[in-house]
């Protein structure tokens, strides 16, 4: 993924993408810890699976997806999460359609 991939990162969120040539996307979420303790790492993990769900129909398929939790992410509302990761998901190329 770091090889072959690319990358583009907000302040909360890295989120990279390699085309896996299947006809659906796979998602994988990365929180160290760095971000936080056992329960702060869990709730960004919560919250990053929950924003992805509710806009899994607008990805483009094809991809393999991983979302890298940033240090900042421990501290963001739900909302600011959701604007980072739609703003990333924009400037990846993932967005089919945007209703927002």
């Amino acid at each position: 993924m770091r090889q072959h991939g690319q990358t583009w990162r907000s302040g909360q969120l890295s989120l990279n993408r390699l085309p896996n040539h299947l006809g659906h996307n796979r998602y994988g979420f990365i929180v160290s810890k760095r971000v936080g303790k056992a329960v702060v790492r869990n709730r960004v993990k919560r919250r990053l699976r929950a924003l992805v769900h509710s806009r899994i129909d607008k990805h483009r398929p094809g991809y393999d997806i991983v979302i890298i939790a940033r240090t900042a992410a421990a501290r963001a509302s739900y909302q600011t999460l959701g604007q980072a990761l739609a703003q990333l998901e924009k400037r990846a190329g993932l967005v089919v359609i945007d209703n927002e």
